[in-house]
């Protein structure tokens, strides 16, 4: 239904409730009683002057945009002039109404005292909770007064004029806060200075929507006699997001908060951190800044995205995320409530109704973007090391792997494989025949993956370096304050530039920086690292940086401040200032890239970036960075994983076996039985510490590195279907246990295990010893590894062979690699596939293939690419052929597991052969030749009773 408002003097005010349904009309004796009853003390008073005039006598609750014209010179001193103490209430009394887990903290820059907090207009008190303020805000705290209020059918618009000084300088003198109706399920609300202009991100590019909403699943609820608003979910009345009642919205030149109340304590998300999966709410401030530094507790990392997901009691969930690219903290309080303290920009939130998680992390890619198509050879097994020393190395390393059986996509090169660290060459001593050794791998169906960093060297020889001499040409790196290159030092020998790449020169300068190289070396994929961006100083190689004069510092700024090994703030990009860019530097970084290899290969390009921030799935994968060789980092790549899952980035994993550190045989044993089942899989670990690979840790590490990896390979087609759901619907690949049971309390806070899609889930062992304890929730599993029942709805102790496990309901398309030669996908595509049909107690079960050449552009928008439902219904498999446009393997293998002894199965009403395992109650058809292009159906029917 169209968004009306209703309007009501409450308080000294009005509500404007937008998105209810409404009937009938209210005089003005039902205003007066309303407020009446709400302020029983002060019957005489009438209603504010200034209300009285928003207020018509007709027509009350529509017709905004006529509103609005009658009051458009409503100024800032009217309000002035009736900010009057009384209109707040006493302060004490408001004080006093504070609880402590209400507390918001009022005087954040730390070092507070009564004097300072109260001439802020904020309450002064000892708290007996640990963690809580001692300055706070007062539930009604005037930093802001309601001017107006204008709607059409897309939006609503708030005026709020400047009230009570909040001591910050810059103090924003009018404020327009606009509520966008983006769709029935996502709303946007914007607070920005009505009177300047202020930075707002170039990425991601949120689409800007204008049809019509049809059945607003929320309303917005805005208190003129208070500052800010509520957003209740409809169905339910639930409201979800709650800024009013709570004081400290503060707008101003560098310092913007916003504080709301939550629903519930269950909210995930919130990253770049290393932290649990279900985020702690005990007075917990984290700082999110782009910064390269390993993954520790309590430390921004590389990325920054200001998003969570909420879980509420009963399950339903809804999301937010800020759009804010400045360097920011995010405080998490017991209330539940959560504050974001930004240092610049403006407040630019999306709110997604959900109301499943599923839903929620949907929604949120149909705004930043949905995840990318990856090429399907990036699904396999990748290898790599910083450091190898020469191409021979590399391929020694490489071969042996393959020669141990290992399955192998990919092989990469770190840094070492430049000459002298610099982009776009290569080391023709150490790494000489590096083309031909690319050429050999493309013949044997492999691929090569290069390191290419963001800063170009600065001090080459005029003319012998055309990355430095064709930027200058074209005047694309980020400049100082003088509007000369920005100058630093990265791994180059002198000194290092960076190029802008939001600057519209970038695009076509970092093309054919990569096409160059490329004539050169077939490289099939590109890493960019470094691209915090990470600097060597903190500032500039010449002259100092301008004061950062910040009025709040973010908690886990180190003393240097935010220019600490990046660039100085005040360094210029065409799209502002780094101040601003430098959260979104890398996402800017993996557009231009992935763009520029889709022209210079064709074929579907494989980015992988190691900052990050919202949208950056659409364009690029990510890994976790240099995480430690230790068991503490094996279980923490698991929540990185699935915060990334939820920020829409799901091709994403951790250096197997760690980073930093020399691993142990055991350690690089489990962590290669947890990373073969990443989405993204891949060794790599530093030049200080000893080689990692399979072979290289001994004949049990090679083992089970082989057993889980052809494991992946066999389901390779099953990621693939869930990679395309990710790219055409926003669903996720990996995924915690809560997304497919949200209404199951018990599985909220496990982030020890997690789903692949909807029916496969991973329990790895991630301590010292040989089993782990793993829940397998609510409905019945079976072990992918001989098809016999696990466990339903119980904890139970398992050992490495039942890693994974089979949800009861599943059909899985699966495809066994070969038993002998060296297996990649290329090898593993060209055979027959298979299904494991896993009925469930009503004899039911569902599942699905998607099928394309796997490197091609656009194979899903022109149609050139197959896709087949498997269903299972009244004791009968069949296909459903949704669209064929691309050549599919037949099947040659049908299992299905949990059953009883069968009187007959037919395949096309043809008896056919099989066989029965009752250990297991495994039924396998084997030796057979289903092509998918043709419908089949398998039934069977059963021995006595007939049932499963």
């Amino acid at each position: 239904m169209l968004a009306t408002a209703l309007l009501c003097a409450l308080c000294v005010g009005a509500w404007w409730a937008v998105g209810g349904a409404l009937s009938g009309s209210w005089g003005d004796d039902h205003y007066r009683r309303l407020y009446e009853r709400a302020h029983p003390d002060d019957i005489k008073k009438p209603l504010s002057p200034v209300i009285e005039k928003i207020i018509p006598t007709e027509n009350r609750y529509h017709d905004h945009n006529n509103l609005s014209t009658k009051n458009k010179n409503i100024t800032e001193a009217s309000y002035k002039k009736d900010n009057k103490k009384s209109d707040y209430g006493d302060l004490d009394h408001q004080c006093g109404d504070v609880s402590d887990s209400m507390r918001f903290d009022c005087h954040p820059q730390g070092g507070a005292s009564e004097e300072a907090c109260t001439k802020r207009g904020c309450c002064w008190g000892a708290t007996a909770v640990q963690g809580a303020p001692y300055c706070y805000y007062p539930k009604h705290y005037p930093s802001y007064r309601f001017m107006n209020s204008t709607e059409n059918k897309h939006s609503m618009t708030v005026y709020y004029a400047h009230g009570l000084d909040t001591g910050y300088p810059g103090q924003w003198g009018t404020v327009m806060v606009t509520f966008n109706y983006l769709a029935d399920d996502v709303l946007q609300i914007k607070i920005t200075d009505a009177n300047n202009k202020r930075f707002e991100p170039p990425y991601p590019e949120v689409p800007v929507v204008s049809g019509r909403v049809t059945s607003l699943q929320y309303r917005v609820l805005v208190d003129s006699a208070a500052v800010g608003f509520k957003v209740i979910r409809t169905e339910d009345n639930v409201t979800i997001v709650d800024t009013q009642n709570v004081g400290g919205l503060i707008l101003s030149e560098k310092f913007l908060q916003l504080s709301s109340v939550l629903p519930t304590d269950r909210v995930y998300g919130l990253g770049e951190k290393q932290a649990p999966l279900l985020n702690n709410f005990n007075w917990n401030t984290f700082t999110l800044f782009n910064s390269d530094m390993p993954p520790i507790e309590n430390k921004s990392l590389y990325g920054t995205h200001p998003f969570y997901l909420a879980l509420e009691r009963n399950g339903k969930s809804h999301g937010m995320l800020l759009l804010n690219s400045n360097a920011m903290d995010i405080v998490l309080q017991p209330s539940p409530a959560i504050t974001y303290r930004a240092v610049g920009g403006v407040l630019d939130f999306l709110v997604m109704m959900g109301p499943s998680p599923s839903q929620v992390v949907s929604q949120l890619t149909s705004l930043i973007g949905r995840p990318f198509m990856p090429p399907y050879w990036a699904l396999g097994f990748h290898l790599c090391k910083y450091d190898y020393g020469s191409l021979n190395t590399t391929r020694q390393v490489m071969q042996r792997n393959i020669d141990a059986g290992i399955p192998l996509d990919a092989q990469w090169n770190d840094l070492d494989y430049m000459s002298t660290a610099n982009d776009f060459t290569y080391d023709k001593k150490k790494y000489e025949g590096l083309p031909q050794f690319v050429d050999d791998l493309h013949q044997k169906g492999m691929h090569y993956v290069v390191l290419v960093d963001p800063g170009v060297s600065a001090s080459e020889t005029p003319g012998s370096y055309p990355p430095f001499d064709r930027g200058l040409e074209m005047d694309v790196f980020v400049k100082n304050s003088t509007d000369q290159p920005f100058v630093g030092k990265v791994w180059n020998p002198k000194s290092t530039v960076w190029p802008d790449f939001t600057n519209p020169n970038a695009s076509v300068y970092w093309k054919e920086m990569l096409e160059e190289f490329y004539k050169l070396v077939k490289f099939d994929g590109v890493w960019i690292d470094m691209n915090e961006p990470s600097n060597f100083l903190s500032g500039s190689m010449y002259g100092e940086c301008d004061p950062e004069d910040l009025p709040y510092t973010p908690a886990e700024t180190p003393q240097e401040g935010l220019k600490y090994k990046t660039l100085c703030m005040d360094a210029k990009h065409y799209a502002g200032k780094h101040y601003d860019v430098h959260n979104v530097y890398a996402m800017a970084e993996a557009v231009v890239t992935f763009n520029a290899m889709r022209e210079v290969r064709g074929k579907r390009p494989l980015v992988l970036s190691r900052a990050s921030s919202p949208g950056l799935g659409r364009v690029s994968a990510h890994w976790s960075g240099d995480v430690y060789s230790k068991w503490h980092d094996l279980k923490m790549s698991i929540p990185a994983l699935l915060s990334f899952s939820l920020f829409g980035v799901p091709l994403m994993g951790s250096d197997i076996c760690g980073f930093i550190g020399d691993t142990s045989e055991e350690l690089c044993k489990r962590w290669m039985q947890l990373g073969a089942f990443y989405p993204f899989s891949r060794n790599h670990n530093s030049n200080e510490a000893k080689p990692q690979d399979p072979v290289a840790m001994g004949a049990g590490v090679v083992r089970a590195s082989r057993n889980a990896l052809r494991t992946r390979y066999r389901m390779l087609p099953y990621y693939y279907t869930l990679f395309w759901k990710a790219h055409v619907a926003g669903e996720t690949v990996a995924r915690p246990l809560f997304m497919e049971f949200p209404s199951l309390s018990k599985v909220h806070s496990i982030d020890e295990q997690f789903m692949l899609g909807p029916h496969v889930l991973v329990s790895p062992i991630l301590t010292p010893g040989n089993s782990t304890t793993a829940l397998f929730p609510s409905t019945t599993w079976y072990s992918f590894l001989d098809g016999r029942y696990l466990a339903r709805d119980r904890w139970m102790e398992i050992g490495e062979g039942d890693i994974i496990s089979i949800r009861a309901g599943a059909i899985l398309p699966l495809q066994e690699p070969p038993s002998k030669g060296p297996v990649n996908t290329v090898v593993s595509r060209s055979g027959p596939l298979q299904l494991l049909v896993v009925p469930d107690k009503e004899g039911a079960a569902h599942g699905q293939l998607y099928w394309d050449d796997g490197d091609s552009i656009n194979t899903y928008e022109e149609k050139k690419y197959s896709h087949i439902d498997f269903v299972v219904k009244n004791n009968e498999l069949q296909n459903i052929i949704q669209w064929w446009g691309y050549g599919v393997p037949s099947l040659n293998s049908i299992s299905i597991l949990g059953m009883k002894p069968l009187k007959s199965l037919t395949i096309n009403d043809i008896p056919t052969k099989y066989t029965y395992i009752n250990k297991t109650q495994v039924v396998t058809i084997s030796s057979i030749n289903l092509p998918l292009d043709k419908t089949f159906r398998v039934k069977w029917t059963y021995q006595k009773t007939g049932k499963i």
